[in-house]
């Protein structure tokens, strides 16, 4: 785990260096198409020029030769939007290159939209479309308006999941929109697609009033078989979830709230693994006390966690504290046993876990110090978390973020495809704190006791069995009807 860090250590006094701030990420990657002298060495001192400015080379795609002319595609990797600029120019003046082109690969990727819908059936002649569409579907309409279920048997109900946001609070980025936030809901529904077989739909809405979300979701519920709530910010994401699972018949699931909290429970359960401690034993120190930092804490009070105590901007939440809502008050009720009133890095002291969904560097490596002997640090806020990992990785045992740059990331993408299969295969109609359980049991039982150690507690994402054995796990606990994988093998229609 330190030899890690001491490799990124040498990368960032490299990139210092050169004037950057940040390690080269392929979410800032370029492909410059330019033209160089054939033969010589202008290749190489391309090459070098990007490095010595902080940037790294990931591949060199010769695309047409001449007796005189190359003309090479460069990809590399950059720290930020100014920085791949740079990176630009400095392949510029390299003596005899020409810059044809340059391309953005992430905006690349986006362009056009990362997801469309196909049909299932080729319509290939009149027959195909008289059943496919006019006049035969008719007789299909008749079965499901006198029997309602049969939606979900006879059309892609049973598959589908909405995944709604107002757009208020998106990623790190704020309150954005509704159209700003459509690249991150077409980007989950095609995880969905991806990792569960889900044909899922990004339904931006125009709308941050409560109680038009509520109603908006409940108008479009019977074409769908869940919803997956996204980016929508705390509190009103609390009454839209607890309103919509009250009032649907089927599964409503925050993601933001619920999938960060599995999978920050199965992360502990295997982080405890590592250190040799009882979850029921450990005192846990968190800061954040919005959607995930409250589904966070109350996951792991059900999973067993008796001592905890939580902080937000004002300081450590107590029952005595002054203008307490009722989701702190809650946590109040339910933490701080002893009622301390202090800060965040005093209530550290003599903790076995912290976990971080709040903001940047507001913790260091002498805080950390103050922890019990084999601590377990989650430093969760993204980009940049609570504390320097490799600062907090000198003191504590196991350290874990939401960067995919460091070991141990927790990124939700590694159980909501599986939640929803489950969920979709067991017809669930709810989303309970025992299918959440049971997920997180899931997904921390991936990981076997010889691939476990400090740096590998939780799987990745493209691990083979990572999103069937969340799925097994959620659809038992719902009680499941299909096994994963062969959804509705009975639903055929009788003749």
């Amino acid at each position: 785990m330190h030899a890690m860090y001491v490799t990124r250590d040498r990368l960032e006094r490299r990139e210092k260096i050169a004037g950057v701030t940040a390690l080269p990420s392929v979410s800032y990657s370029i492909t410059v198409r330019l033209e160089v002298p054939a033969g010589g060495s202008t290749v190489s001192k391309l090459t070098t020029a990007v490095e010595q400015a902080g940037g790294l080379v990931t591949a060199l795609d010769v695309t047409a030769s001449g007796h005189e002319r190359l003309r090479i595609d460069v990809t590399c990797a950059a720290a930020d939007t100014a920085h791949a600029g740079r990176l630009v120019e400095v392949m510029r003046a390299v003596p005899g290159v020409e810059i044809a082109r340059v391309s953005d690969r992430t905006f690349l990727m986006h362009l056009g939209g990362k997801i469309s819908m196909e049909a299932k059936h080729p319509i290939r002649n009149r027959d195909d479309l008289s059943m496919i569409y006019t006049p035969g579907v008719a007789r299909v309409c008749l079965a499901i308006a006198e029997n309602p279920e049969d939606a979900r048997r006879l059309t892609i109900k049973r598959n589908s999941v909405a995944v709604v946001t107002d757009g208020s609070a998106v990623l790190g980025l704020g309150n954005i929109g509704p159209k700003a936030a459509l690249p991150v809901m077409e980007g989950k529904a095609a995880l969905f697609k991806r990792f569960a077989g889900i044909d899922a739909w990004p339904l931006c809405l125009d709308t941050q009033d409560t109680e038009a979300i509520i109603a908006v979701v409940k108008a479009i519920a019977p074409g769908f078989a869940g919803i997956n709530l996204e980016d929508i910010s705390a509190p009103r994401c609390f009454e839209i979830e607890a309103k919509l699972r009250e009032e649907l018949d089927i599964p409503v699931f925050h993601d933001d709230q619920h999938g960060t909290a599995i999978v920050v429970l199965a992360a502990l359960y295997n982080a405890l693994r590592v250190v040799g401690k009882d979850i029921s034993g450990v005192r846990v120190v968190m800061s954040g006390a919005g959607a995930a930092g409250t589904a966070i804490l109350k996951l792991l009070i059900a999973a067993g966690v008796k001592d905890a105590i939580v902080a937000d901007i004002a300081g450590v939440i107590h029952l005595d504290r002054d203008g307490l809502s009722p989701e702190l008050r809650w946590i109040a009720e339910n933490t701080n046993a002893a009622k301390y009133s202090g800060d965040l890095k005093g209530a550290l002291a003599g903790a076995d876990v912290f976990i971080g969904v709040s903001a940047p560097n507001i913790l260091t490596g002498e805080d950390i110090a103050t922890m019990n002997a084999s601590s377990i640090v989650f430093a969760l806020a993204n980009p940049d978390p609570e504390i320097d990992p490799a600062a907090a990785g000198e003191h504590a045992a196991v350290v874990a973020t939401g960067r995919s740059d460091f070991p141990n990331q927790i990124n939700n993408v590694l159980v909501f495809p599986g939640v929803f299969r489950g969920l979709l295969d067991a017809h669930s109609t709810k989303v309970s704190i025992e299918m959440e359980l049971a997920a997180a049991k899931a997904l921390a039982g991936v990981v076997t006791d010889d691939e476990l150690n400090a740096s590998y507690i939780v799987p990745s994402v493209f691990h083979p069995e990572v999103h069937t054995m969340v799925a097994h796990a959620v659809r038992d606990a719902a009680g499941g009807k299909a096994p994963v994988g062969e959804h509705f093998p009975d639903d055929h229609p009788t003749l």
